[in-house]
């Protein structure tokens, strides 16, 4: 059974930043893809980044939404499986909860890193809001 442990969602402002923390126990693979997602009430879910987690650190690959890219920084953490998102210059549009996902290979697959139904453990999510 695999289960995600997040933590580090909170009340910002504007500007601010916050670090978003994910570990996965009961994962039997060495290596696999982690992923964040929101959303908010009555839109879609969306993509913000995602990590391939590997034994060999050439073989890790990062990838990023257009819209936070610049600002949010995904890495791998010293733990087996276990991966943290950096927010900085946050925005009220990042308002949303976050969600935490973990696959084998979704984030290898063509455009896969940023599809929600390639992934298949998750996270219960973790609320952040940003205020102006």
């Amino acid at each position: 059974q695999v289960q995600l442990v997040e933590s580090g969602g909170g009340s910002v402002q504007a500007g601010g930043s916050l670090t978003l923390t994910c570990a996965a126990s009961g994962y039997s693979y060495t290596a696999g893809c982690m992923a964040w997602f929101r959303q908010v009430p009555g839109q879609e879910r969306e993509a913000v980044a995602s990590i391939y987690l590997a034994v060999r650190e050439e073989d890790v690959r990062t990838y990023y939404s257009d819209s936070v890219k610049d600002r949010f920084t995904i890495s791998q953490a010293n733990a087996k499986m276990t991966g943290s998102l950096q927010m900085d210059s946050l925005k009220p549009e990042d308002t949303a909860t976050y969600y935490c996902a973990v696959d084998r290979l979704a984030c290898l697959r063509t455009l896969g890193w940023h599809d929600h139904t390639k992934y298949s453990y998750w996270g219960q999510g973790t609320q952040v809001t940003v205020s102006s």
